[in-house]
C-alpha cells in the first residue's frame, strides 16, 4: 500500500514534468511562426518576451513570497551572480536560440540547443580537470552522430539547414549550459522563481534599451498577439511554475530525464502545422541526440 502512495506521488511529478516540456515544444514551435511567418526581428521581440514574461513572474513571487523578492540584491556576491546569469545564461541563450529558429526552423533548433549538458560536461573537463564518465563519452558519441545525421540527412556534402543556423544552433546550446550553470550560486539561497523573475526584469532592461517594444513596433495582428502570448505564458510562465511543481512529488532525476519530451513535441508539431520535410535519416538522428541526453542525464543524477 505505501508503495503504492509513493508511485502515486511520484505519477503527479512525472505529469507536470511531461506537461512543461510539452508546453516548451509548443512554444519552439510557436517561436518559428513568431520569426518566419510573422517576421518580427529578434531585437523587439526578445525586448517584448523579457518584458511580458519578466513582469508576470514578478508579481506572482511578490504574492507568494511578499518583499522578500528584494532579499536577492542584499549580497553584493548573489547580485554579480545574477548579473552573470541574466546577461551570459539568459539573454544570450534567448537571442542566438530565437537567430537558429529563424535562420533555420525550431525542429533543428532544438535539436542543437539540446546539446547543452554536454557542453557542461566539456566546460568541467576544460576548467575543472573533472574527468568525463564513461556513460558521457558514450553520450557524446551518440549525441554527435545524431547531429551530424539530423543536419546532413547523412550526406557530409550538404547541410538541411544553413551554416548561418548551425552557427546559432550551437551558440545556443552552449549559452543554454552558461542558463543551468550560472543561476545555482543565487538559487542555492533564493526561490528559482523570484531568481529567474529578477534575470527577466535586468535581460528586458537591457533588451529594451537597445530597442523599446514602443518603437517600430510591428504590425499588431491577432495573430501576433496570441503568439506572443503562447511564448511568454506557455513558453516561460506556466512550464517554469510546473516544473518547479513537480520537484514536490518527484526526484529531480527523474524531471530532469523527462526533459527529453520537449525535442519530440516540437519535432511532431513542425511535421503537422509547418510543414517540416524530413527522412528517415534525420529521425534517426534526432533520436539518437534524445537518447545521448537521457544516458547523461541519468548517470550523472545518480550516487
Amino acid at each position: 500500500m505505501e508503495k503504492e502512495l509513493i508511485n502515486q506521488h511520484v505519477g503527479k511529478g512525472i505529469f507536470w514534468a511531461l506537461l512543461a516540456s510539452c508546453m516548451w515544444g509548443i512554444s519552439g514551435t510557436v517561436l518559428q511562426v513568431i520569426s518566419q511567418g510573422e517576421s518580427i526581428p529578434a531585437s523587439w521581440f526578445l525586448s517584448a518576451r523579457t518584458l511580458g514574461a519578466g513582469l508576470v513572474l514578478i508579481i506572482i513571487s511578490f504574492i507568494k513570497y511578499q518583499f522578500h523578492i528584494f532579499d536577492v540584491f542584499k549580497s553584493l556576491r548573489d547580485v554579480l551572480w545574477l548579473l552573470a546569469y541574466a546577461i551570459f545564461g539568459l539573454m544570450a541563450n534567448l537571442l542566438t536560440f530565437y537567430m537558429s529558429v529563424q535562420e533555420g526552423n525550431a525542429s533543428a533548433a532544438t535539436i542543437l540547443q539540446y546539446l547543452s549538458p554536454l557542453f557542461i560536461v566539456l566546460g568541467s573537463l576544460i576548467f575543472q580537470k573533472e574527468w568525463p564518465l564513461r556513460s558521457d563519452v558514450i553520450a557524446f558519441a551518440l549525441a554527435m552522430l545524431g547531429v551530424f545525421l539530423a543536419i546532413t540527412h547523412g550526406n557530409i556534402h550538404s547541410l538541411a539547414i544553413s551554416n548561418t543556423a548551425l552557427i546559432w544552433g550551437v551558440l545556443s546550446g552552449v549559452t543554454a549550459a552558461f542558463y543551468v550553470v550560472l543561476p545555482k550560486p543565487v538559487t542555492k539561497n533564493h526561490p528559482p522563481m523570484v531568481v529567474l523573475g529578477w534575470a527577466l526584469i535586468i535581460g528586458s532592461i537591457l533588451f529594451n534599451i537597445h530597442q523599446p517594444v514602443w518603437v517600430n513596433t510591428p504590425d499588431i495582428s491577432t495573430k501576433l498577439v496570441l503568439s506572443m502570448a503562447t511564448v511568454i505564458l506557455i513558453g516561460t510562465v506556466f512550464p517554469f511554475w510546473a516544473l518547479l511543481h513537480s520537484l514536490n512529488f518527484a526526484p529531480s532525476a527523474v524531471v530532469s530525464i523527462l526533459d527529453a519530451v520537449q525535442p519530440v513535441v516540437t519535432f511532431i508539431l513542425s511535421l503537422i502545422f509547418l510543414n517540416l520535410k524530413f527522412n528517415i535519416v534525420e529521425l534517426i538522428g534526432a533520436i539518437l541526440v534524445v537518447i545521448a541526453i537521457i544516458i547523461i542525464q541519468k548517470f550523472r543524477s545518480e550516487p
